[in-house]
């Protein structure tokens, strides 16, 4: 499990330009399966994904195709996690240490 926390690396006006593709581009990953949480965060200087995938390269590969990196507007920390414990929910996440 990821959590990804992007920062705004330019002004708004300029983030809310893309902002309509970034929404679309987030649809997409909903759809696919990686993504299972996302949101603004407050005060507004960026925002916070809670993504799945089989490895930090395809979270690295679907972090370079948002909209928001392609227009430079935002900059992305990824940080691994493993989630032995989750809502009843997030259950078939679950992971267990080696």
């Amino acid at each position: 499990m990821f959590v990804l926390e992007l920062t705004y690396t330019a002004p708004l006006d300029a983030v809310d330009a893309v902002l309509p593709d970034h929404v679309v581009w987030l649809e997409e990953q909903y759809e696919k399966g990686f993504f299972l949480a996302s949101g603004r965060k407050n005060p507004r200087d960026g925002g916070v994904i809670l993504a799945v995938a089989g490895d930090r390269a395809r979270i690295e590969e679907l972090v370079a195709t948002d909209p928001f990196t392609v227009a430079g507007v935002c900059a992305y920390r990824i940080t691994e996690f493993i989630a032995t414990k989750t809502s009843p929910e997030l259950a078939r996440h679950r992971q267990t240490l080696d």
